[in-house]
């Protein structure tokens, strides 16, 4: 396994995503050491009384730190990057803040990783990096591209580095899900729009596949699951079924329907039973595109409202059983 007997490190380890990673891999993985990379010491100290793990180090520092990421590196053998400013209201009114943290962040941490061996890195993207519409998912879209060229500093030696990119995940800071479970004790739920539709996978499920990919990237894919969409209306109906619904129309900065998969990107896409892998397009780091089995596609959007697969209300009242 890769993680076992490694030290890993999460930047952002921390929030919603961070914290139950840390929690499956100490479980199931066995690392030699996990150290969480995170701003807030109120938060490390709660995670620290929490997880109780000899195996755990927390680390205070910021992405933007160059200085601090280097030393945070030394000796780690796997990092997974989930530290970012993601609100998207946050980020148009702070838009340099975010472009510091999460375009200037990740160029830190690339810097850091290479001159300090660590040998796989990966990135947490969205699916709002995917034709973004405002600025949260321009500085992804960014992310994304700056993690896949970085294979080409360490020129095929080294460092590997790939992404990962999901949808809207139940449960996390900043889902609906946690705002609907809000609204419905005032009786009235807010939905943007009836035909809004999203992908969603549980936080459990974005680990997991997030495990996954550690242990079969090659340097420079970008990792899409194949997950459920749902309508936003539905959504609402499952949370608070007898609450009063308002329409209140797009906000600024939003779509009606996400992508995981542009028709441009399937031109050097795969797809398997579970995914699809997002080969890099210009791979100057090496002469050849590792063979990674699947089948190539064409022409494909792989998009919220065009899914196959759809979840259901009973799905959801599960998966927000077990993550809330």
């Amino acid at each position: 396994m890769i993680l076992k007997d490694k030290v890993v490190l999460v930047t952002g380890g921390t929030g919603s995503f961070g914290k139950k990673f840390v929690e499956i891999i100490l479980k199931e993985y066995s690392p030699k050491t996990v150290r969480i990379y995170s701003r807030g010491e109120a938060l490390q100290d709660e995670m620290k009384q929490d997880f109780n793990d000899e195996r755990l180090r927390f680390l205070i520092g910021d992405v933007r730190d160059r200085d601090r990421l280097y030393r945070a590196v030394e000796g780690v053998d796997v990092v997974v990057h989930a530290a970012a400013l993601k609100q998207i209201p946050v980020c148009e009114y702070n838009p340099i803040e975010a472009v510091n943290t999460n375009i200037g962040g990740s160029i830190n941490l690339i810097d850091a990783v290479i001159d300090r061996g660590v040998t796989k890195v990966l990135a947490i993207s969205t699916d709002k990096a995917v034709h973004p519409v405002n600025l949260y998912g321009a500085t992804k879209l960014v992310a994304e591209k700056l993690f896949v060229q970085a294979n080409t500093y360490r020129g095929g030696q080294g460092t590997k580095f790939s992404c990962v990119r999901y949808g809207n995940v139940i449960g996390s800071r900043g889902s609906i899900v946690p705002l609907f479970l809000k609204q419905k004790e005032r009786g009235e739920i807010t939905i943007t729009d009836e035909h809004m539709t999203r992908f969603w996978i549980s936080l459990e499920q974005g680990v997991r596949f997030v495990i996954s990919c550690l242990e079969g990237m090659h340097g420079g894919e970008i990792f899409i699951p194949k997950i459920p969409s749902m309508k936003v209306i539905d959504i609402a109906d499952t949370i608070a079924p007898e609450a009063k619904k308002k329409i209140i129309g797009l906000r600024p900065g939003e779509k009606m329907h996400e992508v995981l998969l542009t028709e441009e990107e399937s031109s050097h896409a795969i797809e398997f039973n579970t995914k699809f892998v997002v080969v890099p397009e210009f791979p100057f780091w090496t002469e050849s595109t590792p063979n990674i089995g699947g089948k190539p596609v064409e022409n494909v959007r792989y998009a919220s409202d065009n899914n196959t697969r759809w979840l259901t209300k009973e799905e959801l009242r599960n998966m927000i059983e077990n993550e809330t």
